[in-house]
């Protein structure tokens, strides 16, 4: 069954007769997501800090944005390395501000968003090489920052968790400082698109075949980058011997058997992974906290798993 609170929302969606994303432009796409958080997310948290940062990359500058929820009492301190969600395309430090703010008021660690690079300006792999490149500056400035470069975490929803679990293998397979965690909400980790879930809520999820197909051809150009596994790890051939992993997905998603599936294959390799489903919820809820009550059950579930992880030094 279909969380009546989501229902309702789909019911206001269709009556509105919002024109779908895959429809749109690119730009226009972006700025009507924007536009689309007044009505479903709650209003910012204060917390004690928010600083706007910037890093140098290959071919110009990324923005970063440093929330930090109580007065520096306890430096250096941990922090999760967040990537927002959007399909490569679109989102950007605003459309998660009020997700950064809950993580770290509820979690007690630091987060610091990353506005990677967008498609179609910039294709894969740009946003893969930003999302390394960010978690390895954070570490290097750590000392400016006042965190803990022991106690760091990596996390993102949708386009974001596909970035994340990509940057964690990147950094297992360079040999550097492992994260204590990978938060992976509702991940993107087959760029194949071929698991059940594709086909049974596919169409009038909010998240559509169309509106994936879309997104997936702005940021990769060339279908045999598919199997690429920076594009998609679920296709890496070792998934061993990485950071313990949260993986949650909602049941009314074409991506959840994906994100299942990334987990069982974690589970198989010896990686640590935790597994939970919101059965009846849609992609993109756990932004909508205003108008779902399990979108602010899954803040708390995931904030908690960051202190447990970070600030405990246990995890499960």
């Amino acid at each position: 069954m279909l969380d009546p609170q989501a229902k309702y929302l789909l019911d206001l969606v269709e009556a509105s007769g919002l024109t779908p994303f895959h429809l749109l432009s690119p730009a226009d796409a972006r700025e009507t997501y924007s536009k689309r958080k007044q009505a479903t997310q709650t209003t910012p948290a204060p917390v004690a800090e928010v600083k706007n940062l910037t890093m140098p990359v290959a071919g110009g500058m990324l923005k970063l944005r440093l929330y930090r929820p109580t007065p520096l009492m306890d430096s250096p301190e941990p922090a999760l390395v967040y990537y927002h969600g959007g399909g490569w395309t679109i989102g950007d430090l605003e459309t998660h501000d009020v997700l950064c703010r809950d993580l770290a008021l509820q979690s007690g660690c630091i987060v610091i968003a990353v506005d990677y690079r967008l498609a179609p300006e910039h294709r894969f792999p740009v946003a893969v090489d930003d999302a390394l490149a960010a978690y390895r500056w954070v570490r290097g400035e750590a000392g400016a920052l006042g965190v803990d470069p022991g106690r760091l975490a990596i996390g993102g929803d949708s386009a974001g968790g596909n970035l994340a679990a990509v940057a964690a293998l990147q950094l297992r397979d360079a040999g550097d400082p492992p994260p204590r965690l990978q938060l992976l909400i509702y991940p993107a980790t087959d760029m194949r698109c071929g698991a059940p879930s594709h086909t049974t809520n596919g169409q009038g999820y909010l998240l559509t075949a169309d509106t994936i197909a879309y997104f997936r051809r702005l940021y990769i150009e060339d279908s045999r980058q598919w199997g690429d596994w920076r594009a998609s790890p679920l296709l890496h051939p070792n998934l061993g011997n990485l950071p313990p992993a949260l993986v949650l997905t909602a049941g009314y998603d074409p991506l959840r058997d994906e994100g299942r599936q990334y987990a069982d294959a974690l589970s198989a390799a010896a990686s640590p992974a935790q597994y939970i489903c919101f059965e009846r919820q849609l992609h993109g809820f756990i932004t909508m906290g205003k108008v779902l009550d399990e979108a602010n059950t899954a803040v708390s579930l995931c904030a908690q798993t960051v202190k447990r992880a970070l600030r405990s030094g246990q995890y499960g």
